[in-house]
């Protein structure tokens, strides 16, 4: 009799176990429906990206000295410089300059150790294409700006639920990183 009297108990017991166990769920199920919707109808709707946001890279052909630094830091040695020694004044003129973004990993490392400033980060992300060649940008392809995706009246920005959230609770300074807290 005592075993039987053990195992109703030990059933008891799971059964209360598993009823918490799905009452747990469910209140998580219900925290959830008080949230926003975050599905965004792409080819109409864009999130605005964040300003440290590493997108196609931008050059400017003018300011280059061709140091190579850019190819010396990327892991990937993707930039390749053509270059020519002017004996007359002793300085490198670049001739051509070109990043293949099918094998880029947008690491920002060539922006970040350029000594002249002529690499920047843009907000573009949609490079996808039929042909991976079409991925290899010259220098007169990289100097092209894309357009604001604010600037677009065809398509409706729309902001992050984070980045609301941080700009309602006080505003930052653009250069620390250590005072988000969400």
């Amino acid at each position: 009799m005592l075993p039987m009297v053990t195992g109703f108990m030990n059933y008891g017991q799971q059964a209360v176990r598993a009823a918490r166990y799905i009452g747990q769920g469910f209140i998580i199920t219900l925290s959830h429906t008080n949230r926003l919707p975050v599905t965004i109808q792409y080819p109409y709707e864009k999130l605005i990206t964040s300003e440290r946001f590493r997108g196609r890279i931008h050059f400017e052909f003018d300011k280059c000295i061709a140091c190579e630094v850019c190819v010396r830091v990327c892991p990937m040695d993707l930039p390749v410089l053509d270059w020519r020694l002017k004996t007359d004044i002793k300085k490198k003129q670049l001739l051509n300059y070109s990043i293949d973004f099918g094998v880029c990993i947008f690491c920002g490392n060539c922006v970040e150790y350029c000594p002249t400033n002529c690499l920047s980060m843009t907000e573009e992300y949609e490079l996808s294409t039929y042909d991976r060649h079409e991925l290899n940008y010259n220098q007169i392809a990289l100097g092209r700006l894309p357009m604001s995706v604010i600037g677009d009246s065809t398509i409706q920005a729309i902001r992050n639920s984070t980045q609301i959230k941080i700009d309602k609770d006080k505003s930052f300074n653009s250069k620390t990183i250590t005072n988000y807290s969400i």
